[in-house]
C-alpha cells in the first residue's frame, strides 16, 4: 500500500479543544504582517464557525468564509 491508497486525514476545527471535522474555511490575513494577497486559513466545524469568524472580524482580519471543499493548495 502506498500513500495514495491511504485515506486522507479529516481536517479538524481550529477552535481550541475541538476535534470535530471542519466544514468551513475562514480565510484571513493580518494587514500589519501579511501582504494583501496572502491568506491564512482557520478551519471551523458548524458549531464554531460564528465564534471564529467574530474573533477574526473584530480585528479586521477576516476576508471570506468558504466551504472546506473550496480550499486550494495556495491556502494556508
Amino acid at each position: 500500500m502506498n500513500a495514495s491508497d491511504e485515506a486522507a486525514e479529516p481536517l479538524l476545527c481550529s477552535a481550541k479543544g475541538c476535534r470535530e471535522t471542519a466544514v468551513w474555511a475562514l480565510r484571513w490575513n493580518n494587514p500589519k504582517i501579511h501582504t494583501p494577497e496572502r491568506r491564512k486559513v482557520w478551519l471551523a466545524c458548524a458549531d464554531h464557525r460564528e465564534h471564529l469568524a467574530d474573533f477574526l472580524g473584530r480585528r479586521g482580519f477576516l476576508r471570506e468564509v468558504v466551504p472546506v471543499e473550496e480550499l486550494t493548495e495556495h491556502d494556508g
